[in-house]
């Protein structure tokens, strides 16, 4: 068989030999050593670790980049709800285009071949954002797949008129059914909010994925709606289609509480994707000693079997003023976060952004390193995937559906006693050799 690519010389595992990978019309076709094979395209690896391409299950494009237009001073949440509120209000499509464009060619640079994009359906900004994503589909189309949100960021039942607006935007290319249920009023308010969620879902047969219980403490039964949404994925059938962002305040439950939620989330195949550098940066801002990390509980999660992933959310705005969209370094910052260090722990974290991260965005069957599967792979340089995490490489080839779309080359020289040239050590340089046939875009 003639591959279309053909990639050799590449640590797919790190206890095995190094294999080479053919790719044809798109698929992963082989993993064998030395594969001979003709092939229009081809890749020497050079021992480096391959691992399937990083998946952002909960990214704000519309709302990145606006750190500098009106700087927070204190930090908080409210400031940042409040920030961004006056900022959405005067959203303007060519703007929040090149922003997203930002967003999204760091992604691309960084080994994302998936997102889900959670734009705000609401009264303010209208339906801006899910207008550019539906364009940004297109444009980004041969780099990426994106998945559309439609998010209601300020509630359902207290802002009449957003669900319609959530009716336009699936009718505009919306893939996903959104929701905010603890930003309402009261209790049974948020309930009808889930309970409307899961209503529009069901009409047009989609997944679900809600911002839920972002808050230190699940006091305010509007922040623990956890187990009430479990109920109701078993209740509809739903099983398998709901993904939960941030989820903090299960972190304040006592163990006796948090296990029957837990075993509910298991029971209904609900994914939880942590957002650890805006749960980190926001949670615990009133404790004044010991201070919480604001993170939903990952290793009791992790330990009871439920999916786990996490993600960027927000890149450079008053909800998280950092980030470049890049799942390594989001990675590490999480294995830090929750002691999650031993080498068993690493590779569950690397797993959370890639194969976990697949599953919660409902692409888990057709993605991942093996035969069958679609060739979405990254190519980092390193050389062994258990230093993904440690070493948070460049990433020397981007591979989506087969074709090459990034080529990252990365030299380094020290200067040992003042010396150059023939005298310099290369022994910790890292240099991303591209083929003469690759082409960067």
């Amino acid at each position: 068989m003639e591959m279309d690519l053909l990639i050799h010389n590449v640590r797919v595992w790190d206890d095995k030999p190094l294999m080479d990978i053919g790719i044809k019309n798109g698929k992963i076709v082989a993993i064998e050593e030395g594969i001979n094979a003709s092939a229009t395209d081809a890749i020497d690896g050079e021992g480096r670790a391959v691992i399937p391409g990083m998946v952002e299950p909960h990214l704000h494009l519309e709302k990145a980049f606006l750190h500098r237009r009106m700087p927070p001073v204190f930090g908080t949440l409210e400031e940042a709800i409040r920030v961004t509120g006056i900022l959405k209000g005067k959203q303007e499509r060519k703007d929040v285009l090149e922003r997203s464009r930002q967003v999204l060619d760091m992604a691309v640079m960084n080994g994302t071949v998936a997102i889900r994009a959670h734009p705000d359906v609401d009264l303010i900004q209208g339906l801006i954002g899910v207008e550019t994503l539906v364009e940004l589909q297109d444009e980004y189309k041969d780099l990426l797949d994106i998945q559309i949100v439609a998010f209601p960021q300020e509630g359902i039942i207290k802002s009449p008129g957003t669900t319609a607006l959530m009716e336009q935007a699936m009718g505009m290319g919306a893939d996903v059914i959104g929701g905010c249920p603890y930003n309402e009023l009261t209790w049974d308010d948020t309930k009808r909010h889930i309970d409307m969620v899961f209503e529009m879902a069901q009409k047009y047969d989609a997944p679900i994925d809600m911002h839920a219980d972002f808050s230190d403490e699940a006091k305010d039964q509007r922040f623990a709606s956890t187990a009430y949404i479990a109920q109701k994925t078993i209740e509809t059938g739903y099983n398998g289609r709901v993904s939960l962002g941030h989820v903090t305040s299960l972190g304040a439950l006592e163990p006796e509480e948090l296990k029957p939620i837990i075993d509910l989330l298991h029971q209904a195949d609900i994914s939880i994707v942590t957002l650890p550098a805006t749960d980190l940066y926001l949670g615990g801002r009133n404790d004044t000693k010991n201070r919480r990390r604001g993170l939903t509980p990952v290793r009791a999660l992790y330990e009871a079997g439920v999916n786990v992933a996490y993600s960027s959310n927000n890149i450079r705005n008053a909800f998280t003023p950092f980030g470049k969209a890049d799942m390594l370094v989001i990675g590490n910052m999480l294995a830090h976060a929750i002691s999650f260090g031993t080498p068993v722990h690493q590779a569950a974290v690397l797993d959370m952004g890639t194969i976990n991260a697949a599953r919660s965005i409902g692409i888990g069957a057709n993605y991942g390193v093996a035969v069958g599967k679609q060739a979405d792979l990254v190519i980092l340089d390193t050389y062994q995937v258990a230093d993904a995490l440690l070493d948070i490489p460049a990433r020397s080839w981007v591979i989506k559906r087969g074709k090459i779309t990034v080529v990252t080359e990365h030299k380094c020289k020290i200067h040992r006693n003042g010396c150059c040239g023939q005298h310099d050590h290369a022994d910790h340089l890292h240099a991303a050799k591209a083929p003469a046939t690759a082409a960067a875009k």
